[in-house]
């Protein structure tokens, strides 16, 4: 489903806007404070680094399904309905394109029903599979099929240790939003109102509940990559890129007036409101949605640096180590590489890579909950 070869050429426009953006961060320090400029500079390669080597592992991500033998075999499967000795009952159809037997999903297992595995899906799966022994035994190494690497499937699920990892994924932040909500209205003292001194819980159980629902699209899209699944999966991915962004500036900057989280929440709620609704409504431009997911994440990336460079947090230490091991994290998207027994690729292991930042992230939500009540109460006497 996804276009790889189409986001690659994009890439350039990519980095052009990434540079311009980084420069005018670094000008703005320049200007305000040249000794930490300079001691932020040197932090803040890493992030650079992971950018400009993303662009060394575009390639032409769709090889597989150029081969013209598995393009004849996958037209042959879909006339015929088999691969060699293997047939599929929901791949016979009549003369007016109708299967013959009724829908392919009343033929298929009950567990394997609402996976919409049919005709053309099957016929990929099967003549990848004996196109990729062929390739094998040829002593050449895998490629992409239709922007993918040939995996394995299990039970029917498609990417099933990306499957995973993207549940512990959800279980983790599952975890640390209970905790988080445990720490505010149980642990740590509330006003007379019940309500909590720190600033941004509300803000924070609103980022837990779509990290959660973003995880959840993850797993299903894994699981089985159809245009429902992959449009709810990116959706709810730019909605937590952008939500989040807007917490990390109200956050870092320590936004409290309402009128004022209106007037910088307003105009990017307005922007990813209508670029989901561009994708799903009008064009679903992977090349657009790269630019924009990048720009969210690498300002997102520069804000937290940023703070976590000026700032006197007790727990700073768990924001640098999110912000720089979410960038190394990144090699493994750049250098991507085929999946070990056809389970494990590099994009599944950048999941697994998640799980302990988004522990230690956690983390430090909680000590900043505990850090701003504490300060309020000080204050307060």
């Amino acid at each position: 489903m996804r276009n790889m070869g189409y986001v690659c050429r994009n890439y350039v426009h990519v980095l052009d806007m990434i540079f311009v953006l980084l420069f005018l961060v670094f000008v703005i320090f320049l200007n305000l404070n040249m000794a930490l400029f300079e001691q932020m500079l040197n932090k803040y390669w890493i992030a650079l680094l992971v950018v400009v080597l993303w662009g060394v592992g575009c390639i032409d991500a769709s090889a597989g399904d150029a081969d013209p033998r598995y393009r004849v075999c996958v037209r042959q499967c879909e006339e015929t309905g088999c691969v060699g000795e293997r047939c599929f009952p929901h791949c016979k159809f009549s003369s007016d394109g109708v299967s013959v037997n009724g829908p392919w999903y009343m033929q298929e297992p009950l567990y394997l029903r609402w996976k919409q595995w049919d005709c053309q899906s099957d016929c990929r799966y099967n003549c990848m599979v004996d196109r990729e022994k062929e390739r094998e035994a040829l002593g050449y190494p895998p490629v992409k099929y239709h922007g993918k690497w040939p995996f394995k499937r299990v039970y029917g699920i498609q990417e099933p240790v990306s499957v995973v990892f993207s549940a512990l994924n959800l279980a983790m932040h599952f975890h640390g939003w209970l905790s988080f909500f445990i720490l505010l209205y149980y642990k740590l003292p509330l006003k007379q109102d019940k309500k909590t001194y720190y600033e941004f819980s509300g803000l924070w159980h609103i980022y837990g509940l779509l990290a959660m629902n973003s995880w959840f699209w993850s797993a299903v899209f894994h699981s089985r990559d159809v245009d429902l699944t992959e449009r709810l999966d990116y959706s709810s991915a730019v909605a937590l890129l952008g939500y989040s962004l807007i917490l990390g500036i109200l956050r870092s900057f320590n936004i409290r007036d309402e009128a004022a989280r209106v007037m910088v929440s307003a105009p990017l709620l307005a922007f990813v409101t209508t670029h989901i609704l561009y994708l799903n409504n009008y064009k679903f431009d992977y090349g657009w949605n790269m630019i924009v997911c990048v720009a969210m994440g690498v300002v997102q990336l520069v804000i937290w640096a940023v703070f976590a460079g000026v700032t006197r947090h007790p727990s700073r230490w768990k924001l640098w180590v999110v912000v720089v091991g979410g960038a190394l994290a990144m090699l493994l998207e750049i250098y991507d590489f085929p999946p070990y027994k056809d389970l494990v690729d590099a994009h599944a292991l950048w999941h697994a890579t998640t799980i302990p930042l988004t522990y230690l992230w956690w983390s430090f939500i909680r000590d900043d909950a505990e850090f701003r009540t504490s300060h309020l109460l000080k204050k307060a006497k």
